[in-house]
């Protein structure tokens, strides 16, 4: 079969023979018509990820849609390596798949669930976030930032703040309040937070982190519980690594949660993809993305980092 291959670590992947899966029990090769590229893919081809494999020789590719052996249209997660998303065929665990609903098409539902997981799972399974609530997105001009805004409004958050560098991309966005992070950003975050947010989804760490978080414990000294602040922690583009003071978490009601593999059972990660997938042609969820033949893998590799491709097997 067709597939993207990872040869070394960092490089990207070539498009090439590979050979093709055999199912064993339990598990389903999948004809595959949509594998998203998508930051974390990137990460795990280069061996920077912490799940990144010990080894290169591998198909990259972490979800995609296409059809299981019985013809059902399904999305799915986590294909067994070395197996990924990103070729013409994929081995795939039964309980890795959730069905597709018909009034979305595979493209559109690659997007959405790739950009929106995320979100989707730190919002209903980490934060908790309850209707009425506010909502800040820390990378919203990017494109699971974009999805974070828009299920922000579906779990019926009441104000969402969209913070990013680019202000023209900021423009563009649905958000109650948007702020770019110039250097004037800080009183502006700290107007924010003395008027109240409940959670901020955090996709870039580093420098952009440390001024969110510093704004957000700028006031000390309030009783226990009060303005409670539930930081989640998904991505780490800016950097790996901030300064963070004892303090600031002892005098405050901030609490940092984490949300990703590992921290999120597999099984709450699937029930969310399903979840997410069905709620998309009602709740009309918007990614956008840009579709690739996977024969220009190498192009969409080292394509503009803002884009979501899609990649489309020759088969599909």
């Amino acid at each position: 079969m067709k597939a993207a291959v990872v040869e070394t670590f960092g490089v990207a992947p070539s498009f090439q023979d590979f050979r093709e899966p055999e199912a064993s029990e339990g598990e389903s090769v999948v004809t595959v018509h949509a594998a998203a590229l998508s930051p974390i893919v990137k990460a795990l081809a280069a061996g920077k990820h912490y799940a990144s494999s010990a080894t290169a020789g591998f198909v990259p590719g972490v979800d995609g849609v296409g059809r299981d052996s019985t013809g059902r249209r399904v999305y799915f997660l986590f294909p067994k390596a070395p197996f990924g998303s990103m070729a013409e065929k994929s081995l795939v665990a039964n309980e890795m798949m959730v069905p597709v609903p018909d009034k979305i098409s595979d493209l559109r539902a690659a997007a959405v669930a790739t950009a929106g997981l995320a979100s989707w799972i730190a919002l209903s399974r980490r934060a908790k976030v309850q209707a009425g609530e506010t909502v800040m997105v820390i990378g919203a001009t990017g494109s699971a930032g974009s999805m974070a805004l828009q299920t922000a409004r579906y779990f019926g958050a009441s104000k969402v703040i969209a913070v990013g560098r680019n202000e023209q991309k900021l423009a563009a966005l649905d958000a109650d309040v948007k702020i770019v992070l110039n250097d004037s950003a800080d009183e502006t975050l700290c107007a924010q937070f003395g008027q109240r947010v409940d959670v901020v989804l955090d996709f870039v760490w580093g420098e952009p982190a440390t001024r969110v978080l510093r704004a957000a414990t700028q006031r000390r000294g309030s009783p226990a519980g009060e303005a409670r602040l539930r930081y989640v922690q998904l991505g780490t583009l800016a950097g790996d690594v901030i300064p963070l003071r004892g303090d600031m978490l002892r005098s405050t009601g901030v609490e940092l949660l984490g949300s990703g593999i590992g921290s999120v059972a597999v099984k709450d990660l699937v029930a969310g993809a399903s979840e997410l997938l069905a709620a998309a042609p009602e709740a009309g969820f918007n990614a956008p993305f840009e579709s690739v033949p996977l024969r220009s893998i190498a192009d969409a590799w080292n394509g503009d980092p803002d884009v979501r491709y899609i990649l489309t097997p020759p088969s599909s």
